[in-house]
């Protein structure tokens, strides 16, 4: 007995010693095997002060895909990216956009792009003239809601600092969420296309590519849609004002649209295991094609109501 106790004692040293080591091995091994890098860096302003909520976007050398971020409070952003040649680009209000031609991302080390950005000597030049040249501009893209639409009058406006810059960066961020919508209405609609080869047609049999390039386009299409989200969420909200206009059916549709992209992709991801184990598509997963629809149908009125004026 006592000769079994001390082979077990030294059965779970040896798993008290190879666990860790084996963990250890493991990080680089899984890191590889992501196939995604870092990009880090801090913005800041002349003074050295961080500058919150900057727009941060990677722009793929290789494949021309673009991947936005946004600055947090402390100036600092971070992107996972696959490996390779990346132009930077930093833009925030009140400062120039600035741009790195080039950024090499790795594997195996984190790359770091700080950015100080210099002011515009333009818009501080606007903040210094009269009042009455303070008047709200009209938006240079007429599908670009004005301020009126966002139930911010003219006289709110031309408030104080404080109120001016958390105006300032609503706006940018909405008009971000708006050309970042614009976007996804590409995948969105390109997911539709490849849904018959991937539930087949005709008593076909589902096709194993379909099923695959629409789940691709789904995974695209869900991204995009988030993040786009994201940008209208985080936008600071100006106590007092009232949402007017084809705003408030742009907001109504998000009650639709938004429910239905998240079940879409669940609803989708049980009709593709079914299939894939040769069942026919069978109960809450045959509502994925309708409420695909819909999505889309709700996301695409969403889009409209704010590209053009009623």
């Amino acid at each position: 007995m006592v000769r079994n106790m001390q082979t077990r004692l030294r059965s779970d040293i040896r798993v008290l010693l190879v666990v860790p080591l084996v963990v250890l091995l493991a990080r680089p091994l899984m890191a590889e095997v992501a196939g995604t890098g870092a990009l880090t860096g801090t913005v800041t302003a002349p003074s050295g002060a961080p500058i919150a909520f900057a727009m941060v976007t990677a722009t793929s050398a290789d494949t021309g895909e673009v991947r936005p971020a946004v600055t947090e409070t402390d100036g600092t952003y971070q992107f996972s990216l696959p490996p390779g040649s990346y132009r930077v680009k930093f833009e925030s209000v009140g400062y120039k956009t600035e741009e790195i031609p080039s950024a090499r991302i790795h594997l195996t080390e984190t790359a770091v792009v700080d950015r100080k950005l210099e002011a515009d000597t333009q818009t501080d030049s606007k903040t210094t003239t009269p009042a009455q040249d303070q008047k709200t501009p009209p938006p240079k893209n007429p599908t670009e809601p004005s301020l009126e639409d966002l139930g911010i009058s003219s006289t709110q406006a031309q408030g104080n600092a404080k109120t001016q810059a958390l105006l300032d960066k609503r706006t940018h961020m909405l008009k971000t969420h708006q050309r970042l919508g614009l976007i996804t209405i590409a995948p969105l609609f390109a997911t539709l296309v490849p849904s018959t080869n991937a539930k087949g047609s005709h008593g076909m049999p589902a096709s194993a590519s379909g099923r695959d390039l629409h789940s691709v386009l789904g995974l695209v299409t869900t991204d995009l849609y988030f993040t786009t989200a994201y940008f209208a969420i985080r936008a600071p909200k100006i106590p007092g004002t009232k949402t007017r206009g084809p705003i408030r059916v742009h907001k109504a549709m998000a009650w639709i649209h938004g429910p239905g992209m998240v079940l879409t992709p669940i609803l989708g991801a049980i009709a593709y295991n079914q299939e894939s184990r040769g069942e026919k598509v069978h109960g809450i997963a045959k509502y994925h094609g309708p409420v695909a629809i819909a999505t889309a149908a709700a996301f695409g009125v969403a889009v409209i109501s704010v590209s053009f004026k009623f």
